[in-house]
C-alpha cells in the first residue's frame, strides 16, 4: 500500500466536515442569485446632479407622505434634520438595457425626495413630486411638465476651478424650483451607494430599484461643517400644491455637487 494513502484516507472527512459548513453559504449564494435574476432592468443613465438637503414644516410633508411609510430623518451626521431632498438632474444620456437611447435619449427635471422607511421597516426613498422637461408624469406618475425650464453651467479658472449653475423649472400651474449657485470645485470621492427603492407617492405599492455609484463633492453643511465652497447661492420654490410646502420658513442643510452619477434602474 502506497504510503500516501492513509493520509488521503483522513482527508476525505474533512472534505465531508468543510462541505457541510460551506453548504449553507453555496445555498445561500444561490438564493441571492435568484433573487438579482429576478429583477428586471429597464435602463442605465449617466447624469450630472446638484442636490439640496431641506428642512420644510414636518405637518405640511407629512400631507405629501401616504400610509404605510414613516418619516426616516437622520438625527446625526450629514443628513441630519433633512426631511425633504431637492434634486436637479441633468440625465446626459438616458440608455435601454441593450444599450440604444430610451425615448429621447436624455432629459431634464429636479425631484423632491423624502426619506423614509416602508412597511417592511426598510429605509427607502419616496418620490412626491418633480417638474420635468420630457416625460411627464414620470415614472412616479407625479412629475409636472415644465413649460418653463433652463439649465446653464460655467466652469472658469484652475486652482481654483470656480463653476456657476443655473436652474429653472416652472410648470402652468405654478410649482417652481429654481436654483443659481457659484461654488468652488473640490476634491471628490467615488461613492458606491448599493440598492435604494424609490417609492411613488403617488401610487404607494409601486418603486423602482436605483443600483448606482457617483462623485460627491460636498459644498457645504451645516452638521458636518466641512469646508465652505459656496460662493453665492438663491434658491426659490413654492406655487400651486407646493405653496405651503415651502413657505418661506424652510431650511438649506446641505449643498452637494455630484460631478457624475452612473446608474440602473430595475424592476422588482
Amino acid at each position: 500500500m502506497s504510503p500516501h494513502l492513509p493520509a488521503l484516507q483522513n482527508s476525505v472527512p474533512l472534505y465531508n466536515r468543510s462541505m457541510r459548513f460551506l453548504l449553507p453559504f453555496l445555498l445561500a449564494a444561490s438564493v441571492a442569485a435568484v433573487t438579482a435574476n429576478a429583477e428586471t432592468p429597464i435602463e442605465h443613465s449617466n447624469e450630472t446632479r446638484f442636490q439640496l438637503d431641506l428642512k420644510v414644516p414636518d405637518a405640511e410633508l407629512a400631507k405629501f407622505v401616504p400610509s404605510g411609510f414613516t418619516m426616516n430623518v437622520s438625527t446625526t451626521g450629514a443628513a441630519k434634520d433633512c426631511n425633504v431632498r431637492v434634486v436637479f438632474i441633468d440625465r446626459v444620456t438616458i440608455n435601454n438595457p441593450d444599450g440604444t437611447p430610451k425615448g429621447k435619449g436624455s432629459n431634464r427635471l429636479v425631484y423632491l425626495a423624502v426619506p423614509v422607511k416602508n412597511a417592511a421597516g426598510e429605509g427607502s426613498q419616496l418620490i412626491i413630486g418633480g417638474l420635468t422637461a420630457d416625460d411627464a408624469p414620470g415614472p412616479y406618475a407625479n412629475y409636472l411638465l415644465a413649460s418653463k425650464h433652463s439649465m446653464t453651467t460655467e466652469t472658469s479658472g484652475f486652482n481654483p476651478i470656480l463653476q456657476t449653475q443655473h436652474w429653472s423649472f416652472q410648470a402652468a400651474t405654478g410649482e417652481h424650483l429654481e436654483m443659481d449657485i457659484t461654488f468652488q470645485r473640490g476634491s471628490a470621492a467615488v461613492r458606491p451607494l448599493g440598492d435604494t427603492k424609490f417609492y411613488s407617492a403617488k401610487n404607494p405599492t409601486f418603486y423602482q430599484i436605483s443600483r448606482q455609484e457617483q462623485v460627491l463633492d460636498i459644498m457645504k453643511n451645516v452638521t458636518t461643517n466641512p469646508p465652505d465652497h459656496v460662493k453665492s447661492f438663491k434658491f426659490k420654490a413654492g406655487g400651486g400644491s407646493w405653496s405651503k410646502l415651502f413657505d418661506g420658513t424652510e431650511k438649506v442643510l446641505s449643498w452637494d455637487n455630484i460631478l457624475w452619477l452612473n446608474r440602473t434602474v430595475l424592476l422588482p
